[in-house]
């Protein structure tokens, strides 16, 4: 299995501008979030088992996913969330597997928003943590999605705490300063994983 850095972090702390930090590098970026919207889409096999469960509703005219009808049925019954995540976790896995083995980068960079909700940071070689101030976040948030500071508020407690995802990680990105600290920071941490990478594949071999 190839050398994987999981990337974490709450909403609005910036970890599409790390993980482009790191495309830049030469580094694949998987992200678990478009996988996941992948493994759903009119084409695919799971798409046609949740309209057989849910009903011609949770689709879209043009045959797409009604994502908000979805969020609205799995929201009101625990049933029907557990029934999606049986269906769906193991596809997103098993795709994950497949575009990290397919990687010709030394390691790849897995982006995962929900890593510590999910417990799936014993997956990964190494936890990389986006962390911002918790009004940074709030701030962000309202800006980039346009919701009242309430909104903003209410999706950060559906989350994993800030000190959640700190106590997993091995490494720490404080995205709370210029794009240039951000620059330089990935670049430390990019050759230190490459480090570790071929120090990896050295054992693998042996």
């Amino acid at each position: 299995m190839k050398y994987t850095v999981a990337l974490t972090g709450g909403i609005g702390s910036g970890k599409s501008t790390v993980a482009d930090a790191f495309s830049r590098a030469g580094i694949t970026v998987i992200d678990a979030d478009i996988i996941a919207r992948q493994v759903v889409e009119p084409d695919q096999p799971a798409l046609a088992l949740i309209h057989q469960h849910f009903g011609p509703d949770i689709l879209l005219p043009d045959g797409a996913l009604n994502r908000r009808a979805l969020r609205e049925k799995i929201f009101s019954s625990a049933e029907d969330k557990h029934w999606l995540n049986t269906l769906l976790h193991p596809l997103i896995h098993q795709r994950t597997r497949d575009k990290i083995e397919q990687a010709i980068s030394p390691y790849v960079l897995w982006v995962v928003p929900l890593l510590v909700e999910n417990n799936l940071q014993g997956k990964a070689d190494r936890v990389l943590v986006v962390d911002v101030p918790v009004e940074r976040q709030i701030e962000r948030t309202m800006k980039r999605d346009h919701v009242s500071r309430a909104h903003a508020e209410q999706i950060l407690a559906a989350q994993a705490s800030r000190e959640q995802r700190l106590s997993v990680a091995d490494d720490i990105i404080n995205n709370n300063g210029s794009p240039e600290a951000i620059e330089q920071r990935v670049e430390t941490l990019h050759q230190q994983y490459l480090m570790l990478a071929s120090r990896a594949a050295q054992q693998d071999i042996e």
